[in-house]
């Protein structure tokens, strides 16, 4: 319809619609109130279309025919289905061209099967009957069908986005150092470590040497003053001999029992480590 068409007024029509209902207006164009329906509006024909019944080509639509009429897939009567799709054929024709290229070439396969159909069979050479015309299209049909069945089944499962989301929690935490504590039997296999080293030293002078736990913890307590950590092995000078070693392990624990010294270790079956309790002056 051109525009001069559109102008036009409609014979033999009488606009009955007031010029104000109830003052209210009908609808806004552009902002404006809008009392009465324009005589002059146009509707392209495409402007609204139905589709009764969406199929995604000509295998779907030869199937949804078989199956709607309940027709023995095996055993398709070729004149009834073909009948049925050409009728559908030519809708989509005066609506799509396109879109019917694709089913006008499955029609014309139709059409094809049932002129063999009605042809005379031959039988091959060693005397068997020749092949159903149909038997391709039936097979092109059941493997749709299959894929088809098993495409909705798979679009039930639930999908993340569709039916679910990921439920995501942020939880604040702070990370606290906690120190392996030392056990004794740690302590023990230290101690029985350092013995070892010490048996190595020997020494065949006898002296008499008088020692004092008191001034061994004193050493102790200097010598941790001076570094910030102290490896359990190297608070013990194997060359001084066992009973210094001794006395120097007793001055050791003494500390550990008055809570000046902390004994930790880094992980399991790491070295151990002596520092002190308290932050020197």
């Amino acid at each position: 319809m051109t525009a001069e068409a559109a102008d036009l007024p409609i014979v033999g029509a009488q606009d009955t619609t007031p010029d104000v209902v109830d003052g209210l207006a009908l609808a806004r164009l552009y902002g404006e109130p809008l009392f009465k329906v324009p005589t002059d509006l146009y509707i392209p024909p495409d402007a609204l279309e139905v589709f009764l019944e969406a199929f995604q080509g000509p295998l779907d639509l030869l199937l949804y025919l078989i199956r709607k009429q309940n027709f023995n897939i095996l055993d398709i009567p070729m004149a009834d289905v073909t009948r049925q799709y050409l009728t559908y054929v030519d809708q989509i024709r005066s609506r799509n061209l396109e879109l019917a290229a694709e089913y006008l070439l499955m029609a014309a396969m139709l059409i094809e099967i049932k002129s063999r159909m009605l042809l005379p069979s031959n039988k091959t050479q060693e005397g068997e009957e020749a092949e159903d015309p149909r038997a391709e299209l039936v097979r092109r049909l059941l493997e749709y069908e299959q894929i088809k069945l098993a495409a909705f089944d798979l679009n039930n499962v639930p999908q993340l986005g569709r039916d679910f989301l990921h439920a995501q929690v942020y939880i604040e935490q702070h990370t606290v150092l906690h120190w392996p504590q030392v056990e004794l039997i740690d302590i023990q296999s230290a101690w029985a470590d350092v013995l070892k080293r010490a048996t190595l030293v020997q020494h065949h002078k006898i002296s008499r040497e008088e020692l004092s736990v008191r001034e061994h913890m004193t050493a102790i307590l200097r010598k941790l003053q001076s570094t910030r950590f102290v490896e359990f092995a190297d608070l013990f000078d194997p060359s001084r001999g066992v009973p210094v070693l001794v006395v120097n392990f007793i001055a050791l624990l003494e500390l550990a029992k008055e809570t000046l010294i902390e004994i930790t270790q880094a992980e399991a079956f790491a070295p151990i480590y002596v520092r002190l309790a308290y932050s020197p002056a």
